[in-house]
């Protein structure tokens, strides 16, 4: 693979520590993915959550539990329709699910990718953790060096590309440009899916005023363009579509699991909602695809 090339958009957020954290607090990761730094956060957020938890009705340690449950949901049932799936999982950051679904899954290609410094970070944890893991991917996702993460994978089975807590932190041009990459790199495969969280305007939450202005806050302190893109699911299949996608789902927690039955629902189950309203969760989760006609 060529040298690294880097994008003036290149940044380490302080959340990869803390969502790394809340991971191990989940009980989901490796001792080695949880770091001093995202274990000094959490504490500090502690009293933040549960006041959010109280009057906003949901926090980031929530959200990031009803994200990753959606996307590992759906990546087992992928792997499930094609025992011969390959992962590419974009900014994986300390993201417990490469080491777990490796584990739990050991026939599939699961290859990490992130920055060169979080990276390295990553990989040195993940030989501590098993030595025959492979090497993550040093790339820069907004510079041409991108195209080679792809070409480590075969063209004749199909791929995923995953992202988790990744793409609000991009302005909405980039957003498409990131996006628009995915697609056409991913063309050539049997096919190409696309699992992300992202978080819509909160417009349907009493709080959204605050919620904004802490968006703005971590906007400052992630020195990044967080912002809220999407109003409607809509909006957001819209988007996904006009990048090169062209089977887009918006999954929203409300309508995902059943709080009576405390299972997870089908997403038949509530069509028109699904399609059409806000249902004002924090995070939703977009599985966007694009099959291979000539497969």
């Amino acid at each position: 693979m060529s040298e690294p090339q880097l994008s003036k958009h290149r940044h380490i957020s302080f959340t990869a520590h803390y969502t790394g954290y809340i991971w191990y607090q989940m009980g989901i990761s490796h001792p080695l993915l949880a770091t001093s730094k995202g274990k000094t956060l959490a504490m500090i957020a502690n009293p933040i959550e549960n006041w959010a938890e109280k009057y906003v009705g949901g926090s980031m340690r929530t959200t990031l539990k009803a994200r990753h449950k959606m996307l590992d949901d759906h990546l087992i049932m992928l792997i499930q329709q094609h025992p011969d799936l390959q992962v590419l999982e974009i900014a994986a950051g300390l993201s417990p699910r490469g080491w777990w679904f490796r584990q739990h899954y050991p026939d599939i290609d699961y290859r990490e990718l992130d920055l060169p410094d979080m990276a390295q970070e990553k990989q040195q944890a993940l030989k501590q953790i098993d030595p025959t893991s492979p090497d993550l991917l040093s790339i820069d996702l907004f510079t041409p060096d991108f195209e080679n993460a792809f070409k480590v994978f075969d063209q004749n089975r199909p791929l995923v590309v995953i992202s988790e807590g990744l793409i609000n932190y991009f302005t909405k041009p980039l957003l498409q440009q990131l996006i628009q990459s995915i697609a056409h790199y991913g063309k050539g495969f049997k096919a190409l899916h696309y699992l992300t969280d992202i978080y819509p305007e909160p417009v349907k939450n009493r709080l959204a005023k605050v919620i904004w202005s802490s968006s703005k806050l971590l906007k400052v302190i992630s020195r990044s363009a967080f912002t809220f893109h999407f109003i409607s699911p809509d909006e957001a299949r819209s988007f996904f579509y006009t990048a090169g996608f062209n089977t887009v789902d918006v999954i929203q927690p409300t309508f995902y699991f059943d709080d009576r039955t405390q299972t997870t629902t089908t997403i038949d189950e509530h069509p028109e909602m699904m399609k059409d309203q806000h249902a004002g969760d924090l995070v939703w989760m977009i599985h966007a695809q694009h099959p291979n006609p000539m497969s």
